[in-house]
């Protein structure tokens, strides 16, 4: 198993455990410019603590799509810099109950590869487009912690953007792929590709 393979390991699994044949091939071609999804957070109840429990569904272009999955991983910028955490996998419930019925068992084995492939590709894209260099005007860990996240956080849904369409054009499952801010460790003065792939 290649190095970018073991990048990703699943942690949690709840709905995309079912259900090996080939998906339905994707189009030659592709938009020049995907539309940006509309996603926003469901209503949590007052007991939800956002440092520690991801919320459980998300709207993305008027659909309520479901937490189906947890994956923990990282990647290197160079020697020096990096970034890993947590990346919240969320998808359409009733897309999954369908494709259950309609294809055979193991597909979504596929798709679970699939999207830890091109997961990471996105974390890379992502971090390469992030600047992990030191602010000397921070106010402090937290801060700039925050500000490193929040700039990654859009590096990566940026570069997730067509992927995640061509997914679901290629699978008929409509999923979103997000980090889960508070998981997020960055490196500034060391970053170790091998504690990624153990």
């Amino acid at each position: 198993m290649n190095t970018r393979a073991k990048i990703f390991t699943t942690l949690a699994v709840s709905l995309l455990s079912a259900c090996a044949t080939e998906p339905t091939p994707q189009p030659d071609t592709v938009a020049a410019i995907e539309p940006k999804p509309q996603i926003q957070q469901e209503e949590l109840p007052p007991d939800h603590n956002p440092y520690t429990d991801p919320p459980l569904t998300i709207t993305k272009n008027g659909k309520p799509l479901n937490l189906v999955r947890i994956m923990d991983g990282g990647v290197c910028k160079n020697e020096l810099q990096g970034a890993s955490g947590s990346f919240l996998v969320y998808a359409d419930p009733h897309d999954i109950e369908r494709i259950k019925k309609e294809k055979p068992k193991e597909i979504f084995k596929d798709f679970e590869t699939k999207i830890q492939n091109f997961s990471t590709e996105i974390l890379q894209q992502a971090i390469n487009q992030t600047n992990l260099t030191a602010d000397p005007f921070s106010l402090g860990d937290d801060v700039m912690q925050e500000r490193l996240a929040e700039q990654l956080i859009k590096n990566f849904h940026e570069a997730a953007t067509r992927p995640l369409s061509a997914f679901t054009r290629e699978t008929t499952l409509m999923i979103e792929v997000t980090p889960f801010p508070p998981s997020l460790t960055f490196y500034q003065k060391g970053c170790d590709m091998t504690r990624f792939t153990q």
